[in-house]
């Protein structure tokens, strides 16, 4: 089974402080959600509030269409997988995958049956007699995953799972996540401050910062087409330049800034008078003058090299930094700190937003 999960209004508030503010979105039944934001932003207490550790000051949190207020974390639909993961050292790994049914009465037999379906289901097959020390990191990740699963939960909760593994199983892991929440369709609400994270895995993305939803969108249309300033900063690498708008046309506007005027996408009406920026990601930059509306100069200051992509971290004319990617081609990049170079741009990679909140 599985679950829609309502946000109705929630406000959660810690004396004078606020930690939610009037959040209210709805996780649909069977969709792998992600809240990101930079730490302290509210979403592990969004996540408390969904599994019942905590209750909201104002507010209400439904789940399959019933309200949850008064209902302990014991009795909601849920299951939780904590960063730690608190496995069972002295158990066997189906032991670990079977606890939770052993509480609530299950026969012996039946357990170890679960237990090795669900071994089956995260690819560790014939695993269950090993103790919790002789496994991967990555392999007890995925029997916190099974022991949450094992209870059958409509909703699954993950406060941040993989922030201790390495970079590589990392990137691993999220693969076996976003595979098994796939075959297993539970719903899960994944919480994180890591983009990349929730880009790879998420069909929906919240992002939030100081109690607040910015934005809730799929991946491509928050990377693409952020709301906010601070949206556009938080999620992925991206270059930030201040104008004032001097014509518009066709969705497009003018900005004239300290680089000259340049044009944008405005994807949706700013408040009137509001200062706008002009947002480019690094890697839709073209070394050299393309010949069309938008070309800056900046000034090198370093270069990175990255493997697949070189970074030349640079300032524009009134000091602000400017970051432009250029993909190795297996050719060095003729410049050296301190020499100009220009760089364009297309209209449609360059989009006006009011000016806000930086990240």
């Amino acid at each position: 089974m599985t679950a829609d999960v309502e946000i109705d209004h929630v406000t959660m508030r810690f004396g004078d402080f606020v930690a939610v503010r009037d959040a209210t979105l709805t996780i649909k039944a069977g969709e792998f959600f992600s809240f990101l934001g930079p730490s302290g932003c509210g979403k592990t207490t969004l996540l408390r509030l969904v599994s019942g550790f905590m209750e909201p000051t104002e507010g209400r949190i439904l789940i399959g269409a019933k309200d949850m207020r008064g209902i302990g974390p014991n009795k909601r639909p849920t299951a939780m997988i904590f960063q730690n993961l608190a496995l069972f050292p002295l158990m066997s790994v189906a032991d670990n995958i079977a606890f939770g049914l052993e509480v609530r009465g299950m026969g012996k037999a039946e357990r170890r049956k679960r237990a090795d379906e669900l071994l089956d289901l995260i690819a560790l097959s014939g695993q269950g007699d090993k103790k919790v020390s002789e496994l991967s990191g990555g392999q007890r990740q995925r029997v916190a995953i099974a022991r949450a699963l094992a209870v059958q939960p409509d909703v699954l909760l993950l406060d941040e799972p993989l922030s201790a593994l390495d970079l590589k199983l990392r990137q691993h892991m999220r693969a076996e996540l976003r595979a098994i929440q796939k075959r297993t369709g539970v719903t899960f609400i994944y919480i994180t401050h890591d983009q990349g994270e929730a880009l790879a895995m998420s069909d929906r993305v919240a992002v939030m910062r100081a109690g607040e939803i910015e934005q809730v969108a799929d991946p491509v249309t928050l990377y693409d087409r952020p709301e906010t300033d601070f949206v556009a900063g938080f999620v992925g690498e991206i270059n930030r330049i201040p104008g004032r708008l001097t014509a518009r046309e066709d969705g497009t506007v003018v900005l004239e800034t300290a680089c000259g005027p340049l044009r944008a996408r405005l994807t949706r009406e700013p408040p009137a008078g509001a200062p706008l920026a002009l947002f480019v990601r690094p890697e839709r930059l073209v070394l050299g003058d393309g010949g069309g509306p938008n070309a800056v100069t900046a000034t090198l200051a370093s270069s990175s090299f990255e493997g697949a992509n070189i970074h030349l971290v640079s300032t524009l004319a009134d000091g602000s930094p400017f970051l432009v990617q250029v993909a190795n081609a297996g050719v060095p990049v003729a410049l050296h700190p301190g020499q100009n170079f220009t760089v364009s741009f297309k209209v449609e990679d360059a989009l006006a937003l009011p000016q806000g909140a930086a990240a």
